[in-house]
């Protein structure tokens, strides 16, 4: 499966406000608390509350999230399906960064261990 340029453009014209409300749900539907949310989006990203907070208010493109984020270290072994794409595949970086995001969320809902979803951190 190829994502087209429109995929790409559309996820980097997404806002992470729209979004958020969406994550939050999903892993406490399964138990799991904002916190964690907010430790899963603070080790990828390097964002803490104020400045996740910031960006929601702001509405910021992920195109503006990520390009104001500093990705982790290991952030490429986030690796596995998601939403039908093969994440180490995604050529495209920010559409590949968000997948990350959206991969480790789904990690977290799933009742994975933090240490194992935050790659040994």
């Amino acid at each position: 499966m190829n994502p087209s340029d429109t995929h790409h453009q559309r996820m980097a014209n997404l806002t992470f406000a729209s979004v958020y409300p969406m994550y939050v749900a999903k892993v406490e539907k399964k138990g799991r608390t904002k916190e964690e949310l907010h430790q899963v989006i603070s080790w990828l990203t390097g964002f803490d509350d104020t400045k996740l907070q910031e960006l929601i208010t702001e509405k910021a493109t992920f195109q503006e999230f990520f390009g104001q984020a500093r990705l982790h270290p290991h952030a490429h072994l986030i690796t596995g399906v998601i939403c039908g794409y093969r994440i180490e595949e995604i050529e495209n970086p920010l559409t590949r960064q968000v997948r990350y995001l959206d991969k480790l969320v789904d990690e977290l809902a799933k009742g994975r261990k933090m240490e194992k979803i935050l790659r040994g951190a």
